[in-house]
Formats: structure tokens, C-alpha cells, sequence
């Protein structure tokens, strides 16, 4: 009898579990249907979600059809890949190969005409003109060219105790330490686009709009001092340096073009 009273309790208490969990795990694996159909969140943004997932905010916000300035509400559902039509368009199709058509017969060939001096018939040959075509010149990117455009400046001073990890797991950016309180700055000018700690593993995070190809975050800050909306110019402070969601005071910096990551160093300026 005891034993049938301790399996019922058990069987009570795994089933108030799931009732008592309310934190959204960020980090934990995406399944096929939540890729399929994303339900948002109280105080998520395109721009957050887009940046969770690894996605660029220009495509989600076209397979879901949605506008500039992309407003989103919780309880909306957008999807995170192409749909089916576009897919299926970008998909490369084979060619439809044509029956084949039987050769045509030869033509018979017309009588050369004989010359008692072969060698004096013959034409003579001249080298042609030297063509002179212009230098080759490479021009830069326009990726290159937009970044040059940005003056970027450091967000913050201190050590780089991680770089930039292309191939590695986590967060794609540099870890810069530094002292509890200390300024961080735009590393260039823009349109704050997200400000708020709802992605687990970045605390307190800014992330700034610089023109529709290149964002940048700033996280484990200890306070925000802006806003989603306002402009900001670079230099400007924006936060104060701190430790929310890492385990000693630092900035966590990041820099994605079209919504993927690339080395801010490569960036910014050399110290």
C-alpha cells in the first residue's frame, strides 16, 4: 500500500512540472515545426528573433510580408524559413531534354578550282594590330565599401580575452574585460532596434541598426541607456559595462553583415 502511495505521488508531481516552468530557453535546440512556425514572444523583435536564429531580419521579414519599420506582436506567427513556393523557385530545375532530331544529310561539296601554282594562290598572311586594352583595375566590395563608410570606432577600452570564432560554438564576436560601470559606446552611428535581456547567454543587450546590411550588439551590459527607436551617433554611450549573463564584467561585441557574423577586428580600428 505504501509503495502504490509513493508511485501516485510521484506521478502527481511530474505532472504540476510543466505548469511551474515559465523560462524560455533561448539556447536549446530548434525543432523542425518552431523553424516552420515561430510564435513571438512578450518583448521580442524581428531584429532579436532574426539574430537569435542566425538569420537575416530582411529575409524573415519577407517570407512572413512584412513591412518597414517590421512590427511584430506576441502571439503572432511567422515562419523562419522560406515558404514552400520560394523554396521550390529557388530550387535549380532540371532542363527538359528535347527529343533528338536525326542529322541532316551532308551537303555535297562544290569543285575547288585547280591553279597551275598552288603556292602563289595561297594568300599572304599579315600579324594583326597589337590591341592595347586598358589596366585591369579590382574595385572594392560594396560590403567593403559600406563598412568604410561606418568609421568604426571600439566600444569599449580594455583586453580581448576571446576572439572571433568562425568555425566554434556560442556567440560569434569578441569578449573585451573591463571594470563594472565603465562606458560603452556606439561603435558607429544608428537606429537602436533592440534593448532588453530576452536572449539567455547575452544579458542586458543592445543591439544597433547601421543601414539595412550591418547590425551590431552589445550585451552583458549592467544598465541600457537607450531605447529601442532612438538614434544614436558613434562615440555615443549607450550602457554601462557589466556582467549580466557572463561570468565576470565584460563586453560581448558583435558585428553581422546581412546576418551573418564576421570578425569585428577586421572592422575596427587597429589600437
Amino acid at each position: 500500500m505504501k509503495k502504490c502511495l509513493n508511485i501516485l505521488g510521484f506521478i502527481s508531481v511530474a505532472l504540476l512540472l510543466p505548469g511551474c516552468t515559465s523560462v524560455v530557453d533561448y539556447d536549446a535546440p530548434v525543432s523542425a515545426q518552431e523553424r516552420d512556425l515561430y510564435i513571438i514572444r512578450e518583448g521580442e523583435s524581428l531584429y532579436a528573433i532574426a539574430w537569435r536564429y542566425g538569420l537575416d531580419y530582411k529575409l524573415v521579414a519577407a517570407w512572413n510580408n512584412i513591412k518597414p519599420p517590421y512590427t511584430i506582436y506576441p502571439g503572432q506567427r511567422i515562419r523562419l524559413n522560406p515558404p514552400s513556393a520560394i523554396a521550390r523557385a529557388e530550387t535549380p530545375q532540371p532542363r527538359a531534354e528535347s527529343p533528338m532530331q536525326p542529322a541532316p544529310p551532308p551537303r555535297p561539296s562544290a569543285p575547288v578550282a585547280r591553279t597551275t601554282n598552288p603556292v602563289a594562290a595561297q594568300p599572304t598572311l599579315r600579324p594583326p594590330p597589337p590591341v592595347h586594352s586598358p589596366p585591369v583595375t579590382s574595385s572594392p566590395s560594396p560590403s567593403a565599401v559600406q563598412a568604410a563608410a561606418h568609421r568604426w570606432q571600439w566600444p569599449v577600452q580594455g583586453e580581448i580575452i576571446r576572439r572571433f570564432e568562425p568555425y566554434g560554438n556560442g556567440k560569434k564576436g569578441i569578449d573585451i574585460a573591463g571594470q563594472s560601470g565603465q562606458p560603452i559606446q556606439a561603435a558607429s552611428s544608428g537606429k537602436v532596434v533592440y534593448s532588453g535581456g530576452g536572449l539567455v547567454g547575452y544579458g542586458q543587450l543592445i543591439i544597433i541598426k547601421h543601414d539595412q546590411n550591418f547590425l551590431s550588439a552589445y550585451a552583458h551590459n549592467r544598465k541600457l541607456l537607450v531605447k529601442e527607436g532612438e538614434q544614436v551617433r558613434a562615440g555615443q554611450m549607450i550602457a554601462e559595462l557589466g556582467s549580466t549573463g557572463a561570468p565576470r564584467p565584460m563586453l560581448h561585441f558583435e558585428i553581422r553583415l546581412d546576418g551573418e557574423p564576421v570578425d569585428p577586428l577586421r572592422y575596427l580600428p587597429r589600437r
